[in-house]
């Protein structure tokens, strides 16, 4: 009779878990094995694939565009992940320790407002408000005295405006998940600090912040990845430009694919973006396993 009831009880959690994994394995891990077998063909859509072998490798390695996209997209990942993460901590601190109120709760759902925004409509606004002609940020400026800045026709600060528009748009994300993380954690080892004569600011970085690394680590984890991916912002504010100093790697990837149809070229670069991200997760897995160890 027991041996039934697990049986049971196994089949009904199979079959719970069944239609996620059919998703995962179709529209997931299929397209990726999918990817890094085109990767090695010349193919056009219009014709079958012709296997060419490293030969788009070769080409991703040399070409210059790719270059620019890589240094793009590194320089965002690196600007946007310690930004966006350091401040969903403090700000997430800040409502848990000090905003316990209504008003707390008002910030919270206004700072998650931006993460349910489509990428359409806050790059619309953004692209608004930083206008060099009447846009609201220079028209603050020129109030006070301050000439108008070029921010998405610069070289020099149109990557940087689109990472403050995506430091904007997840910091909120973030926020919810730090704040989840800190009401999670024991009052009781705040009061024995309290007890031991610890300040505030002791006690964050003794007690908040080594109980919240599992949640740092998915924090940086989901950033990274995020950010790795970015497409949208950079295409709807820019449209990869001035020159190329906001073309990404996914915009270089669609960009192949769906203009170029050199779709082999566009598997190979997508496969080159696949092992970055791999090897950037190898690199965070030992940094915090290296942090938990000592």
């Amino acid at each position: 009779m027991l041996k039934k009831r697990q049986k049971r009880e196994a089949l009904q959690g199979i079959l719970y878990v069944l239609p996620s994994f059919i998703l995962i394995i179709g529209f997931c891990v299929i397209p990726i094995f999918m990817s890094g077998y085109f990767s090695f063909t010349s193919y056009n859509i219009m014709t079958p694939p012709k296997f060419v072998g490293l030969e788009n490798y070769m080409k991703v390695f040399q070409d210059s565009y790719v270059a620019d996209a890589a240094k793009n997209t590194l320089l965002y990942v690196a600007m946007t992940v310690p930004i966006q993460t350091i401040l969903a901590l403090v700000f997430a601190a800040f409502l848990a320790y000090k905003m316990q109120t209504k008003t707390g709760g008002l910030l919270r759902s206004l700072m998650f407002i931006p993460v349910i925004a489509s990428a359409v409509t806050a790059g619309t606004i953004w692209r608004i408000i930083l206008n060099t002609d009447g846009g609201l940020l220079n028209s603050i400026l020129n109030f006070l005295h301050i000439d108008s800045v070029n921010w998405l026709g610069s070289t020099k600060t149109a990557l940087i405006s689109i990472c403050i528009v995506a430091i904007w748009k997840n910091v909120g994300y973030f926020l919810v998940i730090y704040y989840a993380g800190i009401m999670g954690i024991s009052r009781d080892l705040y009061e024995a600090a309290k007890v031991d004569g610890a300040t505030s600011i002791q006690q964050f970085f003794k007690i908040t912040m080594p109980m919240l690394k599992p949640i740092t680590y998915l924090v940086v984890t989901l950033g990274i990845i995020w950010s790795f991916q970015v497409f949208d912002l950079s295409y709807l504010m820019t449209g990869g430009g001035p020159g190329r100093s906001t073309v990404t790697l996914v915009m270089g990837i669609y960009n192949a694919a769906f203009k170029q149809y050199k779709m082999g070229y566009a598997c190979a670069m997508a496969m080159l973006l696949l092992a970055i991200i791999l090897v950037i997760n190898l690199i965070e897995n030992l940094f915090f396993k290296e942090k938990e160890a000592k």
